[in-house]
């Protein structure tokens, strides 16, 4: 079992990484896009918790930024019809806290709009996790974005609703929370409206 691998980031890549480790081999690492966020760059030390998927034709590596985030990813595959590929596109298009919150909350619209999630899957989701996700307590290091209710779930809402993408209204806002603190839902409004336009 590899359960971490750290070295030297020599490629990066919007689904996969490479880290050469001291020993002399590069692993190939495939990860959710949140972890792409929280790389250094190229040619700078890099280290991911990892979960190996063995399979008859292929062995791939599946990298985290925290151990919590991994354990996620392992409960998402217990669930009927999700593979790994599904997994990594749950963990990319919603964040932890996120789809944690979903899936106990029975939540389908939020699961939903994440790509190749229907709402059969969406159901079977929640029937299938909603007690094994009890338990689950990772933070992953960023604020939470509740569905249900709060300043940043509000935040989130207002700006999808000025036609962003779910996805990209959730990064801004956790963004800004994470740079300059909470605030008024009109105030990480106009924060995250700031961090999108570039300005």
């Amino acid at each position: 079992m590899i359960s971490q691998v750290r070295g030297t980031l020599t490629q990066r890549g919007l689904d996969r990484v490479e880290i050469l480790t001291s020993a002399g081999v590069a692993y190939e690492v495939l990860i959710p896009l949140n972890v792409l966020e929280k790389l250094p760059r190229v040619g700078e030390s890099a280290g991911l918790h990892t979960a190996l998927i063995l399979r008859e034709d292929s062995t791939t590596l599946y990298g985290f930024t925290t151990p919590a985030d991994r354990e996620l990813f392992r409960l998402l595959l217990t669930a009927s019809g999700v593979g790994p590929s599904l997994a990594l596109n749950l963990l990319s298009a919603l964040s932890p806290e996120r789809l944690v919150s979903s899936v106990r909350g029975r939540d389908l619209a939020t699961l939903q709009r994440v790509p190749r999630v229907g709402k059969k899957t969406a159901e079977r989701l929640c029937i299938e996790l909603g007690d094994k996700l009890a338990a689950w307590g990772g933070t992953g290091g960023a604020p939470a974005m509740d569905s249900s209710g709060g300043v940043s779930a509000d935040a989130v809402r207002a700006l999808v609703s000025l036609g962003y993408a779910d996805v990209d209204a959730e990064r801004a806002v956790r963004s800004v929370v994470s740079a300059a603190g909470d605030g008024s839902p009109a105030e990480l409004v106009k924060r995250a409206l700031a961090s999108l336009q570039g300005r």
